[in-house]
């Protein structure tokens, strides 16, 4: 068998990266080598990069976390984002997001800013032969910006009629919208962009909201009085997705009594809050780490029979420019999800 070289982009420090050819040693026990077909370039790739958030795996390493790819006998797969070990007592217990063991390419290990990356194969999602080979790079948004919102939405347990305010409507939140659409829930996107509150409510947003509108004393409400006067507190869930401090805030302050609030986004940046509301309200808060892989084969399904719209969302930009394509993510010049392509 001849020998298979492994050609990408290692960030040797935070903020530079380097191309590298070099050969592809044999998979571990366990592992399989997908070669990537697209992996999308996520907010928390942009957090090692720029920010100085340090990866588990110290640098040098691959980045990339959000994968679509082929194995050595053929098969398109989404690979997780996180993969739990399925041995320690969470992953026992049905928590597979709070195994202390989960590995993430990108993060622990060579991610999929290369042109292969090794993997656990037991979690590999399968995708049907049915999707044209020439869209296969579009889902690799699925694998965390699509599972992750999904996974909120069934940690919150959001269900047909409910009230999903979804705070930050960008990738993962306005994956979010469409999501909570699906299952028949009343999507609120609110946004500081206004361009991204149109868009959330073309795909599925019975009201969108500038950020700016909102008086943050007033927020509920003033949505509970666009909704038609309907409760804050009746079947409301709130979604913090930007991933700002101001998000934050204002979603904390959607709060209602017995409400739900889901920590989609992720910021390294204190923020305030008077937690004792939680107390006052009997509200109940969730953090959110990624998403099990057992919920990957439902938001594959979402997206291709159309409830999710993921080859709207992205563009195509080839792996070798990758240096370019962070940089014009970090400074918002991209309208929608970047997905590096290792051959064209």
């Amino acid at each position: 068998m001849s020998e298979v070289i492994r050609t990408g982009w290692r960030m040797t420090v935070p903020g530079t990266l380097e191309w590298f050819e070099e050969p592809l040693p044999p998979a571990p026990p366990g592992a399989v080598h997908v070669e990537v077909l697209g992996c999308g370039v996520c907010h928390t790739d942009l957090g090692y990069f720029y920010d100085g958030v340090p990866t588990a795996h110290p640098a040098p390493i691959v980045l990339g976390h959000e994968i679509v790819g082929r194995t050595p006998d053929g098969r398109t797969v989404l690979v997780p984002a996180v993969s739990p070990c399925g041995e320690c007592r969470w992953c026992r217990r049905g928590r597979r997001t709070s195994c202390t063991a989960s590995k993430m390419p990108g993060n622990h290990h060579d991610g999929g800013f290369a042109s292969h990356v090794t993997v656990a194969e037991h979690w590999l999602c399968p995708v049907p032969d049915t999707v044209p080979g020439d869209q296969v790079w579009q889902l690799a948004a699925i694998a965390d910006a699509v599972t992750t919102p999904l996974q909120a939405v069934r940690r919150t347990g959001l269900v047909a009629g409910d009230v999903a305010v979804v705070v930050g409507v960008g990738g993962v939140g306005g994956f979010l919208v469409q999501i909570a659409a699906a299952l028949g829930a009343i999507p609120v996107a609110i946004d500081v962009d206004p361009a991204r509150v149109a868009a959330a409510t073309a795909h599925g947003a019975v009201l969108g909201v500038v950020a700016t509108e909102l008086d943050e004393r007033k927020a509920r409400k003033q949505l509970a009085a666009q909704l038609g006067g309907r409760a804050p507190g009746d079947g409301w869930h709130v979604f913090e997705c930007s991933g700002h401090p101001a998000g934050q805030k204002l979603a904390f302050s959607l709060l209602p009594r017995g409400g739900k609030l889901a920590i989609v986004g992720f910021t390294a940046e204190t923020v305030p809050l008077r937690l004792s509301n939680l107390m006052a309200l009997d509200a109940e808060a969730y953090g959110n780490w990624g998403a099990d892989p057992e919920l990957y084969p439902e938001a594959l399904d979402m997206v291709l029979r159309g409830q999710i719209d993921v080859a709207g969302a992205v563009e195509r930009h080839p792996l070798r420019d990758a240096p370019e394509v962070l940089r014009r993510v970090h400074a918002h010049e991209l309208t929608r999800r970047a997905v590096l392509v290792p051959h064209g």
